[in-house]
């Protein structure tokens, strides 16, 4: 017997007449079982109840807090590091030891202790935290921003006696803010000092003064010992402030510094002891010392804690725990995975495309050898004379246009006004001089604090960047070379926007020397993630780490120079000491109202690293080619790129310029934007003409090349005028640099016809380690 096929659940039902009146089960039952698929979606998910969701947002509620609370504990307390603390004074006159002095007296069961290196230790049983208090040098901002590098709190100190804030603390503000400031706290002292009906009124003057730095922050006082346990109290129970490019790998604050030189050579190894914080630290990788340089660790020790909680007050106690201490080693390094301390590639010359030259490359080679000539003085043999190199007679009164930009053609010149102005100067002394009784020294002592060179360099830059501002881009097209050969790098673009351009074009050598990422982003989120997931973890534990291949005179030119500066060791992450192209967003600051001209020696400090280079400046857009800026101008934004090792961002960047009396002055900050050698610096030049005949669209354009020839090869560009207009070249009229021109309206007399040309630019590789050398070495050599 056949059995009838029964139709299932899934199976397609045309719909029916509606009716108004059918009842529930009629409906049930004209469906057969069938449900939609968003209800099976639905049914599957779990439904929660009201009372379920009340539980769910109880449990977010009270992990948020935990983690809250684990931040919180996560330093100071018995198995954490102790709460880093840098004290800034703002008055350059106001003593920071008496403020050190009333918090450690501030509680009778209070544990003090001081490391070899200067760095206070107080232990409170009663809060159940640890503070360690650094003072950094007054007037030396490298020490300051390196003890600020590693602080969780700093610690503003004000006088209400003196001026509270002066020159330095305005500058000590500015620079902390710029590199991330930390936790902040004010103290004001000396209010007790105050007669009692002024002292409300002093106070509210410093916290309105401090306001404009720190609008959250309310001004503390900072007399009695009661006012240091609420300065203390202040510090354990604040909220943290996160500073991202440091809480991203492992740093420490050394207490201790020792350094064993090596048997033979002039190699040694470094002893750094400290608190380690921030992520775990690998015996395999590199470390950073800020001062030194990179790099390799042969072991790390662990040490008992010489600063806990239940130390007692005497120094005594202190000195016998410290011979009581035990070393346990954590981890050796292994050769065969340690990294390497490499940062450049190593390009084969051999390892280029390689290819036969054609004939016409060969005759035209033998042509050029043909050409060479000598210049041999009178009455010289052909012996003597094949001892004279030889030369190109396109070299020959043309090594001035041997660079593409204008700029360097003005140096030749500015050298020469230099010297006359030298020459003039000396004819000025000399006048002077004989003339020395008649109107008296004043003159001359005023004029030994001016540095005449100086200011003549300044005014001329002063010069090219007003004109620069006035008319950007805009060169004079020389009459003395056709303008295809003086701009030959330089090409036309349709559109600077939508045109192509490869990233991999004519790069220079440097290039063969650098690393880049596939995907820099992709990379630094996976290195970041790689390093949360270690299983090595020592934050807080006192350890010492064993740093090997440390230069003997490099050591003693850090230690001479920098006895007292605070030293911070950061462990860099993989790949961060291989060379790159560095890409950084800076923001000019108010201090100065200078231009800086692009490709001019500056100090920078990306992060933790510290180094010198010489800079391309460019424009901060969201295209894919980027326009070159000439000069950095006061109260803009630009982006800086340069060679540098490799840094994963976030990292907060700081740039200085170096005055002629050796002080430094932050003239811009900002942020690490990217590493990334593919990004197109596009530096424009325009090239002008007048119009000299207008006959409605037509127009002859004079002024703007001067042979027949430019004009035939400038044809395929097109041509805009400042007035809106577009068109392109027409035909050249006569042999003068004439040419007619057709444009899409009719052009007026006044009018300017503009030709943009692009060229890709470079940076130099001009990079240079900023470490620490002996002052009185320096100071030396520049009196040689």
């Amino acid at each position: 017997m056949q059995q009838a096929h029964r139709a299932g659940n899934l199976k397609q039902s045309n719909k029916v007449h509606k009716s108004r009146h059918r009842s529930k089960r009629s409906i049930s039952a004209s469906v057969k079982g069938k449900i939609s698929v968003d209800a099976i979606f639905r049914r599957n998910r779990h439904a929660l109840s009201k009372q379920d969701r009340r539980n769910q947002a109880m449990q977010i509620r009270k992990r948020d807090r935990e983690e809250v609370l684990a931040k919180k504990r996560a330093i100071g307390g018995t198995r954490t590091p102790p709460f880093l603390v840098c004290v800034v004074p703002l008055n350059a006159q106001l003593d920071v030891q008496s403020a050190l002095v009333i918090l450690k007296t501030c509680s009778e069961t209070a544990a003090v202790s001081q490391s070899d290196n200067g760095i206070l230790h107080i232990s409170l049983p009663n809060f159940k935290q640890r503070f360690s208090f650094i003072c950094p040098e007054i007037d030396n901002e490298f020490s300051l921003l390196d003890a600020l590098k590693v602080a969780d709190t700093v610690l503003f100190v004000t006088s209400t006696l003196d001026e509270p804030v002066d020159e330095w603390g305005e500058k000590a503000l500015a620079l902390t803010m710029a590199q991330g400031i930390p936790t902040p706290i004010v103290v004001a002292m000396d209010i007790e000092g105050i007669h009692p009906k002024k002292r409300t009124s002093e106070k509210q003057n410093v916290q309105k003064l401090i306001s404009k730095w720190l609008p959250e922050e309310k001004v503390l006082q900072l007399d009695k010992s009661s006012d240091g346990l609420n300065v203390l109290r202040k510090i354990g129970n604040q909220k943290r402030k996160i500073i991202h490019h440091r809480e991203k790998r492992p740093y420490m604050l050394t207490e201790e510094v020792e350094y064993v030189p090596d048997s033979d050579g002039d190699l040694g190894t470094l002893k750094v002891t400290g608190y380690l914080r921030g992520m775990p630290l690998n015996v395999n990788g590199l470390i950073h010392i800020t001062g030194l340089g990179d790099f390799q660790m042969s072991k790390i020790e662990g040490l008992d804690d010489p600063h806990p909680l239940n130390l007692g007050k005497e120094n005594t106690k202190f000195e016998t725990m410290e011979a009581e201490i035990t070393r346990t080693v954590l981890q050796v390094a292994d050769p065969a995975k340690q990294e390497s301390l490499i940062s450049e590639n190593i390009p084969d010359p051999m390892d280029a495309e390689q290819t036969w030259p054609t004939e016409e490359e060969i005759e035209q080679a033998n042509i050029d050898t043909v050409k060479k000539i000598k210049k041999v003085p009178k009455g010289w043999s052909d012996y003597q004379a094949a001892w004279i190199v030889e030369s190109d007679p396109e070299d020959d009164g043309s090594a001035e246009h041997s660079d593409d930009d204008g700029d360097e053609d003005n140096e030749e010149f500015m050298s020469c006004e230099e010297e006359n102005s030298d020459k003039d100067i000396r004819e000025d002394n000399d006048y002077q001089s004989v003339t020395e009784s008649e109107f008296g020294p004043t003159d001359e002592k005023y004029d030994g604090t001016i540095d005449a060179l100086e200011e003549h360099e300044m005014l001329q830059k002063l010069a090219a960047a007003k004109e620069e501002r006035q008319f950007p881009d805009e060169v004079d097209t020389p009459q003395d070379i056709p303008a295809r050969e003086r701009f030959m790098r330089y090409r036309g673009l349709e559109s600077f926007r939508t045109s192509t351009w490869d990233c991999k074009e004519n790069l220079p050598e440097d290039y063969a020397r650098i690393f880049q990422f596939q995907n820099y982003e992709r990379t630094r989120k996976r290195v970041f993630k790689e390093l949360e997931e270690s299983l090595i973890n020592m934050y807080g534990s006192y350890i010492t780490i064993h740093v090997k291949g440390v230069r003997k005179d490099l050591w003693n030119a850090f230690h001479t120079s920098n006895a007292n500066a605070p030293l911070a060791v950061f462990g860099l992450l993989p790949h961060e000491h291989k060379m790159s192209v560095m890409n950084v967003v800076l923001k000019r600051t108010g201090a100065s109202d200078e231009p800086i001209k692009s490709k001019e020696r500056l100090i920078f400090q990306v992060g933790y690293r510290r180094f010198i280079v010489n800079p391309v400046f460019s424009q901060h857009t969201n295209g894919s080619k980027h326009k070159y800026e000439r000069f950095f101008q006061p109260a803009s934004t630009c982006v800086a790129t340069f060679f540098a090792p490799i840094q994963f961002s976030p990292s907060s960047v700081l740039c200085f310029k170096e005055k002629k009396n050796t002080k430094l002055q932050l003239i811009a900050s900002g942020v690490l934007l990217s590493c990334n050698p593919d990004r197109l610096i596009i530096k424009r030049i325009i090239l002008s003409g007048h119009p000299f005949k207008v006959h409605r669209r037509s127009a002859v354009i004079r002024f703007m090349f001067f042979n027949r020839e430019d004009v035939l090869y400038y044809k395929p560009c097109k041509l805009r005028t400042k007035y809106g207009r577009t068109g392109h070249i027409k035909e050249p009229l006569g042999t003068h640099g004439h040419m007619k021109c057709v444009f899409d309206d009719q052009l007026k007399s006044q009018d300017t016809v503009l030709l943009n040309l692009y060229k890709r630019v470079f940076p130099k590789w001009t990079y240079e380690d900023c470490i620490a050398v002996d002052r009185d070495w320096k100071k030396d050599e520049m009196e040689s």
